[in-house]
């Protein structure tokens, strides 16, 4: 994908595609290096106003696929982490995975991490993704699998990666309390940090080459 090529392996996840470490950083930034003293990005999320779910893999009729992502990365509770302008093409071929350091004062929250493909006008659509549930315990460290997959990021374009709690109606609302998942009615708003610093490095692990 981001070529519309055709790519021929010998084996799955093919050799010659290195792990890059694409770190989160405070104001949103996305860089190869890790920042020692990067304070939290913050989010709150409310069951009662879920962050909705745009394009990405589902089966029904609701625009699946790729989507111009840029309505929904306005939302307060979407955060966002942008790379600089590729200075060339970026060849990410295999399994995309986040891992991400957060804080959260409910004891469930679900965490949906999501790489997208910035173009020079600044349209963001969605590469891969998906969520996890995570129960907090303090200072928690969260992996999100996003899926395999195999696109070229374009010289002139950028990476970004989404965090939210949420993308609804695709992932059941997590309602961020104690009750069984099945039989849950009460919700709570749940607030959390997203760290990034030294200590904390949340990045997105790329299988790349340039």
């Amino acid at each position: 994908m981001g070529v519309k090529q055709w790519r021929d392996f010998d084996q799955w996840p093919p050799a010659g595609y290195p792990q890059q470490r694409w770190h989160l950083r405070s104001g949103g930034a996305l860089e190869r290096d890790v920042s020692p003293a990067s304070p939290p990005s913050t989010l709150t999320y409310d069951p009662n106003d879920p962050t909705p779910s745009v394009g990405g893999p589902k089966l029904d009729g609701n625009g699946p696929g790729p989507k111009d992502n840029r309505s929904l990365e306005k939302r307060a509770d979407v955060l966002t982490f942008t790379s600089p302008v590729l200075e060339s093409d970026l060849e990410v071929v295999g399994q995309v995975t986040a891992q991400v350091w957060l804080r959260a004062d409910r004891p469930s929250n679900d965490l949906f991490v999501r790489l997208c493909d910035v173009d020079e006008r600044g349209k963001s659509i969605n590469v891969c993704d998906d969520l996890v549930t995570v129960r907090p315990d303090g200072t928690t460290e969260a992996t999100v699998e996003l899926s395999p997959t195999a696109y070229v990021f374009r010289r002139g374009h950028r990476l970004r990666v989404q965090v939210s709690a949420g993308a609804f109606p695709r992932f059941a609302r997590n309602l961020g309390g104690d009750e069984p998942v099945a039989t849950a009615t009460t919700a709570h708003v749940t607030h959390l940090e997203i760290l990034h610093d030294g200590a904390h490095p949340s990045a997105i692990l790329l299988p790349a080459k340039a």
